[in-house]
C-alpha cells in the first residue's frame, strides 16, 4: 500500500496523520495544542514529533500539508502566520523534502480544507464551491470548474478581510469592520470582554467564575444558548458580518454552494439561521446558492492535505 502523510499547521494546533491512498480511514492520528509563546520553531518541533509518533518508522510515499496563513502554492513556500511568529518566508515544503526524502505540497488551510470538502466532503457533488473556515481567523478557499482556484498570487479566497462594516472595530490587519473582525472566536472574546466591563453578561460571568480572561468564543456561544442576551448578540453579529460577506461574494463569483467549517460553525442554529438570512438578503435574488456545515469538520484540512499528496503520485 502507498502511505501518505497529512499534517495541519493550524493557528491554535497542530495535528499529523498518516492514511493509505485511496482509504478513508487514518491508520494512525495525533495533535498538539500550540503553546501560547509558540513560534515557528516551536511548531516545527512539536510537528516532528506528531510525525514520529505517526510514522512509527514507516516511510511515507509523499506528504500533503495544511497552512493556516498565506502560502505560495507553487513553491510551498509559507509567506507568514498571522497568529505564530517567526514564519515569514520559511520554506516549508523544501524542508520537508530535504528531511523525509519525498515529494511534498503546501497550501493554505483555507484553500487545503475546500479541496478536502470537494473530494471527500460536502462538495463532493459540485464543480464551483467556496469554503469558509470560521475559527481562530477567517478564511476561505475555492474550487471553480472543479480545481482549485488561488488567484494571481495565491491570496484568492480572503474573506476574512473584506469589509462588511466600515464604521466597525479595528481588524488586527489595520482595517475596520472585516468579516474577521466580527465573526472569529478570538475576537467575539475580546468583544464580550470590552461589554462585560460595562454591566451585564451574568451567564458569561457565570460560565466563566468571574474570570473575563477565560472568555472564548466557544464560551460566548455557550452563554447565548443559555439566554444570555450580551452573548446573543455577539453572535448575531458574527453571523450578520459573515453573512453580509457571504451574500457579496455570491453576488460576484456566483459559486453553488459555500461550505462552513470551523469551530465557531458549532455556535448552534441560531447563528446559522442569521447567516442563511442576511446572505439570502444581501445577494440578488436571481443568485442561488445553499450554504451547508462542512462535513468532514476539523478534519477537513487534514483530508485535503490527503488530496495533496495523492496528486503528487498522479
Amino acid at each position: 500500500m502507498t502511505l501518505i502523510l497529512a499534517l495541519d499547521f493550524g493557528g491554535t494546533k497542530l495535528a499529523a496523520t498518516v492514511v493509505n491512498a485511496g482509504a478513508r480511514e487514518w491508520l494512525g492520528y495525533d495533535r498538539s495544542l500550540s503553546p501560547a509563546a509558540s513560534n515557528a520553531s516551536t511548531d516545527l518541533k512539536i510537528m516532528r514529533s506528531l510525525i514520529k509518533s505517526v510514522l512509527q518508522d514507516r516511510k511515507p510515499a509523499a506528504i500533503g500539508v495544511s497552512f493556516g496563513g498565506p502560502v505560495n502554492a507553487t513553491t510551498g513556500t509559507v509567506r507568514l502566520s498571522h497568529h505564530v511568529c517567526g514564519w515569514e518566508n520559511i520554506p516549508l515544503q523544501q524542508l520537508l523534502e530535504q528531511e523525509y526524502g519525498v515529494p511534498a505540497s503546501v497550501d493554505n488551510d483555507a484553500n487545503v480544507a475546500a479541496l478536502g470538502e470537494f473530494r471527500y466532503g460536502a462538495g463532493k457533488s459540485h464543480n464551483n464551491l467556496f469554503y469558509i473556515t470560521v475559527s481562530t481567523g477567517v478564511g476561505g478557499g475555492w474550487i471553480l470548474d472543479g480545481k482549485p482556484w488561488r488567484g494571481a498570487e495565491g491570496m484568492a479566497g480572503e474573506i476574512g478581510h473584506m469589509v462588511v462594516d466600515p464604521t466597525g472595530p479595528i481588524c488586527l490587519c489595520g482595517k475596520r469592520g472585516c468579516v474577521e473582525r466580527l465573526a472569529s472566536g478570538p475576537y467575539m472574546a475580546e468583544d464580550a470582554r470590552e461589554e462585560l466591563q460595562r454591566g451585564g453578561g451574568e451567564v458569561i460571568r457565570n460560565l466563566v467564575g468571574g474570570n473575563l480572561e477565560l472568555i472564548t468564543g466557544k464560551v460566548v456561544s455557550e452563554a447565548a444558548a443559555q439566554g444570555d442576551e450580551l452573548a446573543q448578540e455577539l453572535l448575531e453579529r458574527s453571523a450578520w458580518g459573515l453573512g453580509v460577506g457571504i451574500g457579496n461574494v455570491a453576488n460576484l463569483i456566483n459559486p453553488q454552494l459555500f461550505v462552513l467549517g470551523g469551530s465557531v460553525t458549532k455556535a448552534g442554529e441560531r447563528w446559522w439561521k442569521v447567516i442563511h438570512k442576511t446572505a439570502r438578503k444581501t445577494a440578488l435574488p436571481e443568485v442561488n446558492f445553499e450554504i451547508v456545515p462542512a462535513a468532514l469538520g476539523d478534519d477537513a484540512p487534514l483530508w485535503g492535505a490527503v488530496a495533496l499528496a495523492e496528486d503528487l503520485l498522479q
